[in-house]
C-alpha cells in the first residue's frame, strides 16, 4: 500500500515542482512541553498555498503557510517559534500546551535547498536507504551526512533512535525507510495484527501459500502473496526497518521464512508457539545449519507477556513487543 500523505512530504514537494509550482518545506526542529507534533514532522506548502502534512496538528499551520509564502517570494529561509496555548493543545488531543520551533526552507530559491538535493533525498527514500539531512539554520549550509562526516556518530544515533534533533548548530533530519511487517501465516491472529500494524505506521505484507487462508476477503486492503515464504521474502526483501512474524504453526511454512529472516537485518523476528514448540523449532533450525546466535534472535513465545488470550489480545502483545524492540534497540537479543 502507498504511504500516508504525511509520510511523503519531500515526494509531494517534488511532484508540485514538477508540475510547475513552487514549494517550501516546514520542519519541526525543536519542541518544549507538550508540543502537538514531534521533531522532524513536516509540512509542505506550494506557492498556491496548498498544504500537505502537519507541524502542529492545526494550531499554527496558517501562520506557517504565510511565512512559507514570504520565503518563496524572497528566497529566505527562516526559523519560527510559536507557543501553543493550552486551549489549542487540548483541541488536538493534548493535556497542555508547549512551544515549537519550525524551520522553513524554500526549495530551489535563495538560501533554500536545491531541487537536485530534494531529488536525491526522494531517490534515497525510494531505495529504502536511510538518510540524515543536516541543516545549519544559522548559515543555511546543508548536506547529507555520510561515512566519515564529523556529524556521523550523532547522525547514526539519531537514525537508530528514529529521532530528529539538534547536534550543536546542526539540525539532523532523520529520513528512515517506512516500517514494514512481514506476516507469515494468514491465521486468525493475523487478521487483527495487520490492522494494528497499519495503524502503528507499518506496511503489512501477508504471506501464505494456502490461498483459502491468504484471501483478499479475509484481509481487505492488505498486500498478500501466495508464494512459498522463502521465495516471497526474497522477492520482497528485508532490511533494518522490517519486522518478521511467523504465525502458521506449520514448520513447512514457518521454518523457511525464519531461515530467511535470521539471515537478514530484520530488527525483529518472532514466531508463534509454546516453549515446547519452540524447543523443537530450535532443533530443526540447528539441524538446518543455523548457529546458536542466529536462532537466539527469535522471539518465542511471541509477544509481550501481558496475559493475552484472544486473537486480538495476542496481536496487541506482538505489536507491543515489536514496538519495544524498535524504540529500545538496546533491549534486542
Amino acid at each position: 500500500m502507498d504511504r500516508a500523505e504525511h509520510d511523503r512530504i519531500p515526494e509531494i514537494a517534488l511532484e508540485w515542482i514538477g508540475a510547475g509550482k513552487s514549494a517550501a518545506l516546514a520542519t519541526v526542529v525543536q519542541t518544549w512541553g507538550s508540543a502537538p507534533r514531534p521533531q522532524g514532522s513536516q509540512l509542505v506548502i506550494s506557492g498556491d498555498a496548498e498544504i500537505q502534512g502537519s507541524v502542529s496538528g492545526g494550531c499554527v499551520e496558517s501562520a506557517v503557510v504565510a511565512e512559507a509564502l514570504d520565503a518563496l517570494e524572497g528566497g529566505q529561509g527562516r526559523v519560527l517559534e510559536y507557543g501553543v496555548s493550552d486551549d489549542d493543545a487540548f483541541a488536538v488531543g493534548l493535556a497542555c500546551g508547549g512551544t515549537i520551533r519550525i524551520m522553513v526552507e524554500p526549495i530551489g530559491v535563495g538560501n533554500g535547498p536545491t531541487v537536485e538535493m530534494i531529488e536525491a533525498l526522494v531517490a534515497s527514500r525510494a531505495a529504502r536507504d536511510p538518510v540524515v539531512y543536516a541543516v545549519n539554520p544559522q548559515t543555511w549550509e546543508r548536506r547529507f551526512v555520510e561515512l566519515g562526516d564529523p556529524l556521523g556518530e550523532a547522525a547514526e544515533a539519531a537514525r537508530i533512535s528514529d529521532k530528529s534533533g539538534f547536534e550543536g548548530d546542526w539540525f539532523l533530519g532523520v529520513h528512515n525507510p517506512p516500517l514494514r511487517m512481514i506476516v507469515v501465516g494468514a491465521v486468525h491472529i493475523a487478521q487483527p495484527l495487520v490492522v494494528i500494524a497499519r495503524e502503528a505506521g507499518y506496511d503489512p505484507y501477508l504471506i501464505d501459500p494456502r490461498e483459502a487462508f491468504g484471501a483478499e476477503h479475509r484481509f481487505p486492503g492488505t498486500a498478500i502473496s501466495n508464494d512459498w515464504p522463502d521465495e516471497a521474502i526474497r522477492a520482497y526483501g528485508i532490511d533494518t526497518r522490517t519486522a518478521l512474524v511467523t504465525l502458521s504453526h506449520d514448520p513447512k511454512i514457518d521454518d523457511p521464512a525464519l531461515i530467511e529472516g535470521l539471515g537478514s537485518q530484520a530488527f525483529y523476528v518472532g514466531a508463534l508457539g509454546s516453549k515446547r514448540t519452540h524447543a523443537k523449532r530450535v532443533e530443526r533450525l540447528s539441524a538446518a545449519g543455523l548457529d546458536g546466535l542466529s536462532v537466539a534472535r527469535i522471539h518465542s513465545p511471541i509477544g509481550a507477556d501481558i496475559g493475552s488470550k484472544s486473537p486480538a489480545e495476542i496481536a496487541i502483545s506482538i505489536m507491543a513487543e515489536i514496538t519495544e524492540r524498535l524504540r529500545r534497540p538496546d533491549s534486542r537479543p
